[in-house]
């Protein structure tokens, strides 16, 4: 399941406060529905277990069957957000085709357009505070996306001679502070967005251009 900020509306009675309800018979997917639909009215701590409940129509008890409480619930949509999200990485990256430089700008691209147009899962995935190391399929989740700017960063240090090669972790780790914070502030798609004179993704490639630059890296 997507979950986009078009479909914030949720089922009928999504807008009025009122219980929601399921009625396709899944509540574990009702239940992650109304905890995206709650993250994105309240933030990832502006809400219960029971306000979980609550919209999708059941009773506080009911959503035990399926978890222990509500961070193991939002773990599970940080997971699905993961899961989405190393798959637009990688998409965009195209093992670095046609060549690397340019297979990272669209890399850069895609991370601000998954904060853009995913505001609840971004914040699911890294706002929650649920540590990763809690749920084995989390962490698992959250290494595949940063698998996917290590090899780019590790392609982009080939391209340097031996001896001037920097550790690929730290440049990956260079680039996704640069992307991550560009997208947390300018890029995002909700209320915590600040305005900025540029598009997100022009402050991302020359502040990345310069580092590339600093690199020897220059285009």
């Amino acid at each position: 399941m997507r979950w986009t900020k078009n479909d914030r509306d949720g089922p009928p009675g999504a807008g009025d406060g009122g219980a929601r309800g399921y009625h396709h018979g899944n509540l574990k997917e009702a239940l992650v529905r109304a905890a995206l639909e709650l993250i994105a009215e309240k933030g990832p701590a502006g809400f219960t277990f029971a306000d979980a409940a609550r919209w999708a129509g059941v009773s506080p008890a009911a959503p035990y069957r399926h978890f222990k409480g509500r961070e193991e619930l939002i773990a599970d949509v940080a997971r699905r957000g993961f899961e989405q999200f190393t798959e637009a990485l990688a998409k965009a990256w195209d093992d670095g085709k046609p060549e690397p430089k340019a297979a990272l700008d669209r890399l850069g691209r895609a991370y601000l357009d998954f904060a853009r147009d995913m505001p609840a899962y971004y914040s699911a995935m890294f706002e929650a505070g649920v540590a990763p190391d809690t749920d084995p399929q989390l962490r698992s989740a959250a290494d595949n996306a940063f698998a996917v700017l290590r090899a780019a960063a590790e392609r982009l240090v080939a391209t340097l001679p031996p001896g001037e090669r920097p550790p690929a972790l730290m440049v990956a780790l260079h680039i996704w502070s640069m992307t991550h914070g560009i997208a947390s502030l300018f890029g995002r798609g909700d209320r915590a967005r600040r305005t900025l004179p540029m598009a997100p993704d022009e402050l991302l490639e020359a502040e990345v251009l310069i580092y590339l630059r600093g690199l020897g890296l220059s285009r």
